[in-house]
C-alpha cells in the first residue's frame, strides 16, 4: 500500500500538484482512516496530558513533509528503501526511551535492513539527480516516524488505542490546515491532471498508516513492526520495474549491475525478516 501510495503521489508531482496541497489531502486521509478506531474505548486525559498526542502529531506532519519532499525530488527506488531506516532509529530509540533490552536477533535484522539499504542506493548516484538531498530527507523522514512510533508505543497505553490514535490524527489534520508557504506554488497543472493520483496516493498512505500505528499501539512492539514492514523497500524495487510504467515512472531503465544490486538488496531485507517471524516472542 505505501509503494503504490509513493508511486501515485509521484505522478502527480510531475504532473505539477502542488506540495502543500498535496500534504493536506494526505493528512485529512489519515484522521479520516483512524476516525473508527475510536469505537476501541480508552479515556479523555486531564489538559497537562493533551501535550503528548500534539506533540506525535507535530512528528507525524514533519515525517509527511519531508516524505513528499523527498518524493518530489527523488525517486521512488531511491526514497523509499532509505525510509527503512526507519527501523533501525525505532531500535535505538526503544533502549533509550522506553528503556527496553532488544534482543540480539532485533539488533541483528536492524543491522541487516540497514546494509540492504546500502546496496540497494549503491548504483544510483549515476544515474539520478538529488540523489543526496533525496537520502538526506528521506532519512530526516525516518527519525520522525520512528520517535512517533516509539511515543505512540509510549503514551498510547494510558489513553487507550481508541482515544489517542484519533485525537493525535485529528491534531495533524488540524495543523495542516496552516500549512502553507509564504508565496504560494504557481502550478499550471489543471485539476484533472493531478487530483485523480493524489487523492489514490493520499487513501493508500493513510490506509498503510492505520494499519502500522494501530498494530504497534495494540501490540506495544514498534521494532519487530518496523523490521517487517521495511519489506517496503523491496517492494518498492519490485513494482519499479514490474508496474512502475503504469504511473510513468522511468526508473526500471536502471541497467542489469543496479538490478543484481536490487537483488542482493532484497535477499537481506528478507533474511532480516526471517529473523523476526522465526524468534517471535524473544527480545
Amino acid at each position: 500500500m505505501y509503494v503504490i501510495g509513493a508511486l501515485l503521489l509521484k505522478r502527480a508531482a510531475e504532473n505539477g500538484a502542488d506540495l502543500w496541497p498535496t500534504l493536506r489531502l494526505c493528512n485529512y486521509a489519515a484522521a479520516m482512516f483512524f476516525c473508527p478506531l475510536w469505537m476501541f474505548g480508552g479515556q479523555l486525559l486531564s489538559a497537562s496530558f493533551w501535550l503528548q498526542p500534539l506533540a506525535v502529531a507535530l512528528l507525524f506532519i514533519a515525517g509527511q513533509v519531508l516524505t513528499l519532499f523527498a518524493l518530489r525530488i527523488g525517486d521512488v527506488s531511491v526514497a523509499t528503501p532509505v525510509l527503512g531506516l526507519k527501523m533501525v532509529l525505532v531500535a535505538f530509540f526503544t533502549t533509550i526511551l522506553l528503556r527496553q533490552h532488544l534482543g540480539a536477533h532485533l539488533w541483528t535484522a536492524a543491522a541487516l535492513s540497514s546494509v540492504a539499504i546500502a546496496v540497494l542506493n549503491a548504483n544510483l548516484a549515476t544515474a539520478h539527480r538529488h540523489v543526496t538531498l533525496t537520502i538526506l530527507m528521506s532519512g530526516a523522514a525516518a527519525a520522525s516516524y520512528a520517535l512517533f512510533d516509539v511515543l505512540v508505543q509510549k503514551w498510547s497505553g494510558a489513553w487507550g488505542m481508541g482515544r489517542f490514535l484519533p485525537i493525535t490524527l485529528g491534531f495533524a489534520a488540524l495543523l495542516s490546515m496552516a500549512l502553507r508557504p509564504r508565496q504560494r506554488e504557481v502550478s499550471t497543472a489543471k485539476p484533472a491532471q493531478t487530483s485523480g493520483w493524489v487523492l489514490g496516493g493520499a487513501f493508500c498512505l493513510g490506509l498503510q498508516a492505520v494499519m502500522l500505528v494501530s498494530t504497534i499501539a495494540t501490540h506495544k512492539n514498534a521494532t519487530v513492526a518496523n523490521v517487517l514492514y521495511s519489506s517496503r523497500g523491496l517492494w518498492s524495487v519490485i513494482a519499479v520495474w514490474a508496474i512502475g510504467h503504469w504511473f510513468g515512472n522511468r526508473e526500471r531503465h536502471l541497467g542489469p549491475r543496479a538490478l543484481t544490486l536490487r537483488l542482493l538488496g532484497a535477499a537481506l531485507l528478507t533474511a532480516a525478516i526471517l529473523l523476526v517471524l522465526l524468534n517471535p516472542h524473544q527480545g
